[in-house]
């Protein structure tokens, strides 16, 4: 009998997994199990063009249509929900039944929170679906009043969509430092001026006590004692990893799958890849667990090696992940797990800046705002964790040519 992959999560990370797995000479059968309807689609544009675009597109644009995926011998089972793994049986529990397996990489990504106490009404949005995105453009008219709970990367990228469309924007940030984990909490704090700049409003520190519903809209009463009325809120609060359908697996579960360096999971034999993989990483010196495209793509393909029999690759990236604002493009490499960050050239002040993290005498990640073509001058430097003069130093040399060409 022919052995099988299961992919779990029809996901940017489990696409790649399945497509790796035959890519890398496995000739069994690849299964590629999905909770949604439609195939494995790009997630980023959801909160940026589509929100944006043209309103008539009735579904979203497949990474693969059903033809190639057939053509690479990928089964599909789509609108299918995992329910649990049976680790002994080497089975996967679907809604519908039990699908054996001979190895398995779980890509069940992540769910959005929702705003405790803020459920029930269709005003009140989250944003991780196709269909969520559908619901909440209907509503993004010109003149709309518009809440953004959470100044985090989704928050923010809502906020600059809704403001593009005409909409009237505020963004509430419970913590004093948004974007702290991700961008450390200086730079954080300069990204969210791009907002204020852009003419959304911003209250930082504040918490949402409580949302009372109307029949003319909502009125979210705030910790500083502000109430905003407004037609619709948005919640980016951060996501959680869907994990609940392993309990009792035998796959340990910390916020997230537990991995090892090539992304097995405690289960032989059963991988974890993307927005739900937790994995010890060299740079950040501690387990992380990421949510980012490029994170998702790279562990999936991983992941489908490993599940395909092929040696263990300890996962080592250089981090990287983007975001725009206001048609401000953010990028950052590697980490923010820094003893100091410097600006090496530009001034946060103007809304356009190059900044370097340093931990010890080495630079561990760079950030770029509004200068896209400098992030990847300095991957190089960011991979193999050089000195930190040898930064400074490129960093003149780069900042002296583009002072010569203006």
């Amino acid at each position: 009998m022919a052995e099988r992959i299961v992919v779990v999560g029809a996901s940017l990370a489990g696409l790649r997994a399945a497509e790796s797995a035959r890519k890398s000479g496995f000739t069994g059968e690849v299964v590629l199990v999905g909770a949604e309807e439609h195939l494995p689609y790009d997630r980023p544009p959801l909160s940026k063009a589509f929100l944006t675009g043209p309103s008539d597109v009735r579904s979203p644009e497949p990474f693969r249509t059903r033809r190639q995926l057939a053509e690479l011998g990928v089964e599909l089972r789509l609108g299918r929900r995992a329910l649990g793994l049976d680790a002994a049986g080497r089975s996967v529990v679907l809604d519908d039944g039990e699908l054996p397996f001979d190895r398995a990489v779980i890509a069940t990504g992540a769910y959005a929170r929702p705003l405790p106490g803020a459920t029930g009404d269709d005003r009140i949005h989250l944003l991780r679906t196709w269909d969520d995105a559908v619901r909440l453009r209907s509503r993004l008219r010109p003149g709309a009043r518009v809440l953004v709970v959470g100044a985090g990367f989704i928050g923010s990228e809502i906020a600059s969509s809704a403001l593009s469309l005409g909409c009237e924007v505020t963004v509430v940030e419970a913590g004093q430092w948004p974007l702290e984990r991700a961008l450390g909490a200086e730079m954080g704090l300069a990204c969210v001026e791009l907002h204020r700049r852009a003419g959304v409003a911003v209250h930082l520190g504040t918490a949402v006590h409580n949302i009372e519903p109307h029949d003319d809209g909502l009125t979210a009463r705030l910790s500083n004692g502000v109430s905003l009325a407004v037609d619709l809120v948005v919640v980016g609060i951060g996501a959680s990893p869907n994990t609940a359908w392993l309990d009792g697996s035998g796959v340990a579960v910390e916020d997230g799958a537990v991995c090892d360096a090539g992304l097995e999971t405690t289960v032989p034999g059963v991988f974890a890849a993307g927005d739900v993989a937790r994995w010890h990483d060299p740079a950040a010196g501690h387990t992380v667990r990421l949510e980012n495209w490029t994170n998702a793509a790279e562990q999936g393909a991983l992941a489908g090696r490993r599940a395909a029999g092929m040696p263990s690759t300890p996962y080592a990236p250089v981090a990287y992940f983007w975001s725009d604002w206001h048609s401000t493009r953010i990028q950052m490499l590697g980490t923010s797990a820094a003893d100091e960050v410097v600006v090496l050239d530009g001034n946060p002040a103007d809304g356009e800046w190059v900044a370097a993290y340093r931990r010890g005498d080495r630079v561990v990640g760079v950030l770029s705002v509004a200068r896209p073509s400098e992030t990847m001058k300095y991957r190089r430097l960011v991979a193999s964790r050089a000195p930190w003069s040898d930064l400074l130093a490129f960093a003149k040399e780069r900042v002296a040519r583009r002072l010569a060409v203006n």
